[in-house]
């Protein structure tokens, strides 16, 4: 599986490209802020055409970008309880964050939902590009917070004997870390909900694609991560 990762212009949200190779349809998860350029590159270095962009959840910075990426024909797929985020974007968002954007993009910034939106739940199962992803409701983060799960991992890994499947993370779960519960949708006790029931179970050989930060693999977070040490049972 080709896969690309790089950051956004702000947060260091990851942005990822993912397909069955070059010259193929792709998929395009977590567009944030200020990756467009970017992305153009990699779509064309690689020869790729966007399918559809999954959004791990609807925080600005995962899906600031997502209309231009989207453009008129390719949907956007987000949790069903988060689709409201969508709605009015900037007005849900801090404005002291709006007023970042603006001096650091030096435009005003202006916000349109795709034209397409698909709801999903959780274990939705979507054929895309050649792949198929599971969809897994894991709330906490955010009402809608979603991991989307492969049978596959990027090439240049699939020798590694440690990992044998991918799953892209969002905002649930970090390297070391997990994402923060006390903006407005958050909810601790969902978080450790999710983490317990939908997070532990992932087999060791899981390779992680977070939202920010490094990859890792569910081995070692199993290992390492506090926040998934001594969770109640």
């Amino acid at each position: 599986m080709l896969t690309v990762a790089f950051p956004a212009q702000a947060f260091d949200t990851n942005c990822y490209v993912l397909a069955p190779s070059a010259g193929e349809e792709c998929v395009v998860v977590d567009p944030g802020i200020g990756i467009e350029d970017t992305l153009r590159e990699v779509l064309t270095t690689h020869r790729l055409r966007p399918a559809a962009v999954l959004l791990t959840h609807g925080h600005v910075d995962h899906v600031y970008s997502v209309t231009p990426v989207c453009g008129a024909s390719t949907a956007a797929y987000i949790h069903r309880d988060d689709r409201y985020r969508l709605h009015d974007l900037l007005g849900q968002s801090n404005p002291g964050l709006v007023a970042m954007l603006e001096q650091q993009f030096g435009r005003a910034a202006t916000w349109s939902e795709p034209s397409t939106v698909v709801e999903i739940t959780d274990r939705t199962a979507l054929e895309l590009a050649g792949l198929r992803f599971e969809a897994l409701h894991a709330p906490g983060h955010t009402e809608g917070s979603v991991m989307f799960g492969l049978d596959e991992v990027p090439d240049g890994i699939r020798d590694r004997a440690d990992v044998d499947r991918t799953m892209l993370t969002g905002d649930v779960l970090f390297a070391g870390s997990i994402g923060r519960t006390d903006l407005p949708g958050g909810d601790p006790a969902a978080m450790v909900r999710s983490l317990r029931d939908v997070v532990l179970p992932l087999p060791d050989t899981t390779l992680v694609l977070p939202g920010h930060y490094h990859a890792t693999t569910m081995a070692r977070e199993r290992a390492a991560n506090p926040h998934l040490r001594g969770l109640p049972a």
